[in-house]
């Protein structure tokens, strides 16, 4: 076993290797100090290029069959085995609704910047709750009082409820804190996914918790933002409860999913 200088646990496994999201090294002050406005900008123009490498939708997902996520106390699975559960679950209950099916599968993608291909970034910056940058840090967000250590926290031009936005302005305006979430909402984007609305805004605000949970930042959101929330609302509920331990027959299931990527998404895909 190697501890690398990012937290992540390098360990061998059924002879391979696997990265491990090491909840111990998800420190509260790197997630409240660094995830500030300036930083967000930064990586979202740096990973924005999508030139790290280009891969099928399906081969992220067995790409990310070698990370698990330790953040996450309810299943110690590889994470193409928590997609598929959650993909799998509403498929069953919303059998026509295959554009959330393919959602599901898609939802996680993201947790390869925790892969050396794509910067080894550290979990701090790919895991956890999301919020927005360049406005007050609404006190529904786990652990708030840490980010009094946040520069942007006593910055007048992002410390007020609007900060740089405007009432109704809409989510897709506003900069959210930089994570798995957000980057595979711009590879799908990027990329000319077909998905629906519904789909991109699932896809970039599943960690946003102080929204579906808390109902907080609803002055930023516009009309199809309260649409889609329903939609959201629905996805994470399968996201947090359908782990199980029951094992998904992934080449039983493959050829369904591998038809949805072809509607929904190119053959290949920059990343």
């Amino acid at each position: 076993m190697v501890v690398c200088k990012t937290g992540i646990t390098m360990l061998k496994a059924r002879g391979k290797k696997v990265l491990r999201i090491s909840t111990g090294s998800i420190t509260l002050t790197n997630l409240t100090t660094f995830e500030k406005y300036s930083h967000v900008k930064k990586m979202r123009e740096e990973y924005g290029k999508l030139d790290k490498v280009e891969m099928s939708i399906w081969e992220c997902c067995e790409l990310l069959n070698d990370v698990v996520d330790e953040s996450d106390p309810d299943l110690d699975e590889p994470q193409i085995e928590h997609l598929l559960q959650t993909a799998e679950a509403i498929r069953k209950d919303y059998p026509n609704e295959d554009w959330l099916h393919l959602t599901a599968l898609v939802h996680d993608l993201g947790k390869v910047l925790l892969h050396p291909s794509f910067g080894e970034l550290p979990q701090w910056a790919v895991v956890g709750d999301t919020y927005p940058v360049g406005c007050a840090f609404d006190e529904s967000i786990v652990h708030h009082k840490y980010f009094k250590q946040n520069p942007d926290y006593n910055n007048p031009a992002y410390s007020t409820k609007y900060g740089v936005y405007a009432e109704g302005c809409g989510l897709n305006n506003v900069m959210m804190s930089w994570g798995h979430d957000d980057y595979m909402y711009l590879v799908a984007k990027e990329n000319g996914t077909t998905l629906p609305s519904a789909a991109l805004f699932v896809i970039r605000y599943h960690s946003f918790y102080a929204l579906h949970r808390s109902g907080a930042y609803k002055h930023l959101m516009n009309g199809e933002d309260f649409e889609n929330l329903k939609w959201l609302q629905i996805f994470n509920k399968y996201d947090l409860y359908s782990k199980s331990k029951d094992r998904i027959d992934v080449e039983k299931v493959k050829p369904y999913y591998l038809s949805l990527i072809e509607k929904y998404f190119p053959s290949k895909l920059r990343w």
